[in-house]
């Protein structure tokens, strides 16, 4: 499908799902060549991704199918190949999982720049300075990276930064490598404590995820193993978003409320109510009233709001009664949706990192609309339409 259209003005209301994460899916999958023996992996999302990192199994020979809705079995002791073509790793950013899980697989890989969304600058050069650390040999030459150790060995590494992708790939390069490797300013995103879960149900000896350090004590050997992905918290900031925004009363099952604080924080600033149902794994949300301003939103590595929310927040604030103000530190193209936003009637101000928004009303965005529909028949408009604000 290429387009979605949608008939708005009415509450949302019902109970949903959540599905699998998508984020850690993806290096799971990966993980599962670490073993010869086959892994069955449950409450996998049926997305694009997962069909992509599906393929890129079969490539290196491995057996890798969906057995029933939500569940994939893979069958590793196949894999012959080392090699990523270009074409699948440009499908996907988290492509480069496989570097560290190849060539701790079969003492060499071959890739390429991974792709993925425009979000801004992503090098992957800590993921290389690591795997170099632990005694690999890494050579670039046009746009593809050769990679080759005939042993990995456990080392101290400290990462710049918390790069989850970083933090994953050393995961599963150490779990195998001779001695004990420890991640210092780790990623503590709970796809990290996902993926520490799979890889201990494979055999290995990993603890710590969760905190800024992770240990990882190499074994001889892993065996396959059975794991059920956690639910995805952007799918569940998403969904609380859209309630946010259209308001109404919908209850969210098979979540992880402590996984979306920071989001739920926000909305209940906002004027939501939420509450954390008797089982512990499920959220309800219930808006009535006009949403107000959320204040000042930091995207932060977790355990600080979420960047991947911040689009949905921010369409949710773009109603609310007030100026919220949205800060974003982790990706500087981030904000490239907002255009969108601004021509169905939002009020935002975009500068370098900060956007301000300024909500408006439904009369303010029927106006909005209108001074555009003037503009586009050639019809001068001046100041109207654009609503924008510094902050002051």
């Amino acid at each position: 499908m290429n387009a979605f259209q949608i008939s708005g003005g009415k509450p949302l209301r019902g109970s949903v799902r959540v599905q699998g994460a998508k984020n850690s899916v993806l290096p799971i999958l990966a993980a599962t060549i670490l073993s010869e023996e086959p892994s069955v992996i449950r409450n996998c999302p049926q997305l694009l991704d997962v069909d992509s990192t599906i393929r890129i199994l079969r490539h290196l020979g491995c057996k890798a199918d969906w057995d029933g809705v939500g569940r994939v079995l893979v069958e590793p002791a196949g894999m012959t190949l080392a090699n990523i073509p270009e074409g699948m790793m440009r499908e996907m950013r988290s492509s480069v999982f496989f570097m560290g899980a190849i060539l701790a697989r079969t003492e060499e890989a071959k890739l390429s720049q991974p792709g993925g969304c425009d979000l801004g600058p992503r090098p992957i050069d800590m993921h290389l300075k690591a795997l170099r650390r632990m005694g690999a040999e890494i050579r670039e030459e046009g746009g593809e990276i050769f990679c080759k150790a005939a042993e990995l060995t456990g080392r101290d590494i400290y990462l710049r930064m918390p790069s989850v992708g970083a933090t994953e790939n050393i995961m599963l390069a150490a779990a195998t490598a001779r001695g004990t490797t420890r991640i210092s300013n780790a990623a503590r995103e709970p796809e990290i404590e996902d993926l520490q879960a799979f890889l201990n149900a494979m055999g290995a000896r990993v603890s710590g995820a969760g905190c800024s350090m992770v240990t990882i004590e190499g074994v001889e050997k892993l065996h396959g193993a059975e794991h059920n992905v956690i639910p995805d918290r952007i799918v569940a900031a998403t969904l609380l978003s859209a309630v946010a925004t259209a308001g109404g009363d919908a209850l969210l099952r098979d979540t992880r409320p402590g996984d979306i604080a920071a989001v739920t924080s926000a909305l209940s600033e906002a004027g939501c109510a939420i509450n954390i149902e008797e089982d512990a794994s499920s959220v309800r949300i219930r808006r009535n009233v006009r949403l107000k301003s959320m204040g000042d939103i930091h995207t932060m590595p977790h355990p600080g709001f979420p960047t991947d929310a911040q689009p949905v927040i921010m369409a949710a604030a773009c109603t609310a009664e007030g100026v919220t103000y949205f800060t974003e530190n982790i990706f500087p193209k981030r904000y490239n949706y907002v255009s969108e936003l601004t021509r169905m009637g939002a009020d935002i101000h975009v500068g370098d990192r900060m956007a301000v928004v300024n909500g408006v009303d439904e009369a303010q965005r029927s106006a909005g609309r209108g001074n555009r529909s003037a503009r586009r028949r050639g019809i001068g408009c001046s100041g109207a339409g654009s609503g924008r604000r510094e902050r002051g």
